[in-house]
């Protein structure tokens, strides 16, 4: 539009390649507590699914979608490609991450310290997609829990911190 004055607000939505569509279904929902906001069909591809991940109303910038192919050689991380996507969680929950991801047999970096005192927690999804928790105590104000989630409100994810190309 000219004369326009929208600005982009941050990260819509994330798209991933899986392996086993239920292992991922597991993952995202019963381990990270995301809410399986939608399951539909790639348009491309038919017989392939689609899964969407996100917030309890799927809020844009909670939205992580997954086009799962069981029979597919495994990526690998490289120049020109997003290589690590960051999730936001409250402020005092790395404790409760660490311990709920190692009770779930999550492979896990150390705590990272990072820019200005930000800690990062890295981990990798069953299909190796390496994954990044931040705390933060800023409030999102566009979150909406989900009340089924196996995560308490007080330590799930908020929504997206970034996606990093490197």
């Amino acid at each position: 539009m000219v004369g326009s004055t929208k600005k982009i607000l941050g990260i819509h939505h994330v798209t991933a390649i899986a392996g086993d569509p239920q292992q991922n279904i597991n993952f995202y929902t019963g381990v990270l507590g995301l809410r399986l906001v939608k399951l539909t069909v790639n348009f491309d591809d038919p017989h392939t699914f689609h899964l969407y991940y996100g917030d309890k109303i799927g809020h844009p910038g909670s939205i992580l979608t997954f086009f799962p192919w069981p029979h597919s050689p495994r990526g690998r991380r490289g120049t020109g490609q997003a290589t690590v996507t960051s999730f936001v969680i409250p402020e005092g929950s790395f404790e409760y991450w660490k311990a709920r991801l190692r009770q779930n047999s999550t492979r896990l970096e150390p705590i990272e310290h990072r820019f200005k005192d930000e800690e990062f927690l890295t981990f990798y999804d069953p299909d190796d997609l390496k994954l990044e928790l931040v705390s933060s105590s800023a409030p999102s104000d566009r979150f909406v829990p989900w009340e089924r989630s196996p995560v308490p409100e007080k330590n799930a994810i908020r929504g997206f911190h970034g996606v990093n190309p490197f």
